[in-house]
């Protein structure tokens, strides 16, 4: 996973590393420690509040309605 990580110096970097790692070393030689995530926030496309949330539902759900299961008959 990526995550953000920043040492004692200021410096901030990326790195892709496994979600239990803490620290990593940073390019000046000292311990990069990983930032806090801000969560995941989802949109509520079916308020109408977000338009582009909303769109993006309406063209998934058109195109799930073209796929029709095939009869085993």
């Amino acid at each position: 996973m990526l995550f953000d990580f920043k040492c004692p110096n200021g410096h901030k970097t990326e790195h892709w590393v496994k979600s239990d790692v803490r620290t990593v070393r940073c390019k000046c030689g000292t311990d990069a420690s990983r930032l806090s995530t801000g969560g995941h926030a989802r949109l509520d496309p079916l308020s109408g509040d977000f338009p582009g949330a909303t769109l993006k539902w309406a063209k998934h759900h058109e195109k799930m309605a073209k796929v029709v299961p095939q009869s085993s008959d």
